[in-house]
């Protein structure tokens, strides 16, 4: 079976996530939240850094629950900060509270962040993956997403790393072509 060739086949986490997660078209509010939270953290660092502590940060983040999170208050930021299990960076904290409310708002103007998120390539994953085009780190879609997510109040989501999100979340198809992930989702030509 031929995976991604950024997959450490060493790592069986690692394989799991690329194989039944990564890529895969997320609807689902709460997951959405969920990889926002984590590729927030992300930024700067390995995915498989984060990928090892997901567990921490759903315990640490009350099970991704932006409800929850949005009312985080400075004594939870400075018991976050004594937490081993998550990356103990008190601007990533902050952000990941401030993101937590943004995403609350952003759910009641559009019904669902998800109705939001895939608003942008009108429901159908783009694929920006093709024998001449090499893997990117950002793309006109990653910037003008930043540009909103950031007038909007988001931090710590550059276009960087909402690229990288989107690619987490499905809404871009960036598994190599000759990736057998591929052939799990219907995606437009970018």
């Amino acid at each position: 079976m031929q995976r991604c060739r950024w997959v450490d086949e060493s790592k069986p986490d690692y394989v799991a996530y690329h194989d039944n997660e990564w890529g895969v078209p997320v609807h689902d509010d709460k997951v959405l939240f969920e990889f926002l939270i984590l590729e927030s953290a992300q930024a700067g660092l390995s995915w498989y850094t984060i990928l090892k502590r997901r567990e921490g940060y759903r315990l640490a983040f009350a099970g991704f629950d932006p409800q929850q999170v949005a009312q985080f208050d400075a004594n939870k930021v400075e018991q976050l900060m004594q937490d081993a299990s998550i990356i103990r960076h008190r601007p990533k904290i902050e952000a990941a509270i401030n993101n937590a409310q943004r995403f609350l708002e952003v759910q009641k103007e559009f019904g669902s962040f998800s109705a939001f998120i895939w608003g942008y390539v009108q429901g159908v994953p783009v694929d920006n993956r093709s024998e001449e085009r090499l893997p990117v780190a950002t793309t006109p879609l990653s910037d003008q997403l930043s540009k909103e997510m950031k007038k909007r109040g988001f931090k710590f989501l550059g276009s960087t790393t909402l690229y990288a999100y989107l690619q987490a979340v499905g809404v871009v198809c960036d598994h190599d072509l000759d990736c057998f992930c591929r052939e799990k989702t219907t995606i437009q030509q970018a």
